[in-house]
């Protein structure tokens, strides 16, 4: 009996797979476009203050984060914030041709092109409040005197700026718009003035007077973020000053990366290159989360140009990764610097080698190379040429009906969590990154199944 259950699913699979769509499937479908329809109108209409969002909401939408506490009057730029979601919005209607979709992702453009700041980036939150907006120095005010205490910080940190810049000018590859493409070309001004002449960027410009911020820094992934800007700017308008920025950036990776036998890198160096602390918890040290997302843009670099230099470092940061590795597959995130011993700041704000009355919510160790690892591997044993052609090819029909048979189970349980307003509320509150997740394979959903559907 057991057997013939088997027997009898593997049979479904593969029809599934080897016919077109089934009726079954034709049901979520309509059912997909129905739960999107409901969330992005739910999401844009009630959510949104002036197109713009948050982390996460109460359920009657009284409480509201970003980071911190916020008003109803402000929006958050730091992912999963206002870009983010206008980046699910613009992908889904891209994926669906839906018009709704395509009016919420302008409306968040619209929201980060009013809160541009003077010096040509964002800080973490945009307030609409005509009394709190002016704590900012925004662009659209810049032929107004300046207060003392008016903030003008362009952010790189959590990739802030950089997303903000990212979602604007894939806003302006799908409108055409020119009040957006103003806005990209007063944004690039910035990235090409904060680069140093190392090829680094901070994680604020203007740069403070002291303090961590105005240094090199990797921390979050500032750095990587900037050289992603840089060379979605130089794909979309070609201009030379940009893949230059981008080279400037992959080369100042090179150069910083300590010496064998801890070929990693730090989060973030002084200007005389060295290792240097940022926040109490935060000590100066070979990092096992920075070192791999540099490998990963390494590998980027040398596939998008050709050049060798970028993947020769490679080896060594992998030798030093492997010879650091935790149990279960973990890195910590500092080594000290000298003794290769995973170290940990504890409540105490002492540096300690046991992981003992740590402080808590800060990623210590995670699995954090795995991915760059198995990348450059596969990469290398490829070759460039041949790892460019697989990645560009158009997916298959039979891929195209294998990736829906995988995401069918995922759409099914979406619908069935949402709720008759079209929201998906967990622990009593809406959040932007199950929006945003839940809205992705919707959308792929949708897509996938309208062109099997349509080659039948």
């Amino acid at each position: 009996m057991q057997r013939s259950i088997k027997l009898l699913v593997i049979a479904t699979i593969i029809h599934f797979l080897f016919s077109p769509i089934s009726a079954f499937a034709d049901d979520i479908l309509q059912q997909s476009e129905t739960a999107m329809e409901k969330a992005v109108n739910y999401f844009y209409n009630t959510v949104s203050t002036k197109g713009g969002y948050l982390w996460f909401y109460s359920e009657d939408l009284s409480y509201r984060e970003g980071e911190g506490k916020a008003t109803e009057t402000q929006i958050w730029v730091q992912p999963p914030g206002t870009p983010a979601v206008g980046s699910a919005y613009l992908r889904a209607y891209e994926r669906t041709g839906c018009k709704k979709c395509l009016e919420a992702a302008k409306a968040a453009a619209d929201a980060l092109v009013w809160g541009q700041l003077e010096s040509g980036g964002w800080d973490y939150k945009i307030d609409f409040d005509p009394k709190g907006s002016k704590r900012w120095y925004y662009r659209r005010n810049k032929d107004k005197e300046k207060t003392k205490k008016q903030r003008n910080y362009s952010v790189f940190d959590d990739n802030n700026t950089q997303s903000a810049m990212r979602f604007l000018m894939a806003v302006h590859k799908v409108t055409g718009n020119e009040k957006y493409k103003s806005a990209i070309d007063y944004g690039l001004k910035l990235m090409l003035k904060s680069q140093f002449d190392k090829g680094a960027w901070p994680q604020v410009y203007p740069l403070p007077s002291k303090g961590y911020s105005r240094w090199y820094t990797f921390n979050d992934n500032a750095m990587n973020d900037c050289i992603n800007v840089m060379l979605d700017a130089y794909k979309m308008y070609g201009n030379q000053e940009y893949i230059e920025s981008v080279k400037r950036g992959g080369d100042f990776i090179i150069k910083s990366q300590l010496p064998v036998p801890q070929a990693g890198w730090a989060q973030q160096y002084n200007y005389d290159m060295k290792p240097v602390p940022a926040r109490w918890f935060e000590p100066a040290a070979v990092n096992g989360s920075v070192t791999p997302r540099n490998i990963k843009t390494l590998i980027k670099l040398y596939l998008e140009t050709g050049e060798d230099k970028y993947i020769r470092p490679i080896p060594a940061a992998i030798d030093w990764l492997e010879r650091s590795k935790l149990e279960d597959k973990k890195w910590a995130r500092f080594y000290e610097l000298g003794t290769n011993k995973p170290i940990y700041v504890n409540m105490d704000r002492e540096v300690v080698y046991e992981f003992i009355n740590i402080r808590p919510g800060y990623s210590w160790m995670g699995n954090y190379a795995s991915s760059a690892i198995s990348l450059y591997q596969k990469v290398k044993s490829m070759g460039r040429e041949k790892y460019l052609e697989q990645s560009r090819k158009p997916m298959t029909d039979q891929e195209k009906k294998s990736r829906l048979a995988n995401l069918q189970g995922r759409v099914k349980e979406i619908i069935e969590n949402q709720d008759d307003q079209g929201r998906w509320i967990k622990e009593e509150r809406i959040y932007c990154s199950d929006f945003i997740s839940n809205l992705n394979r919707l959308s792929e959903y949708i897509s996938l199944a309208r062109d099997i559907n349509s080659n039948r």
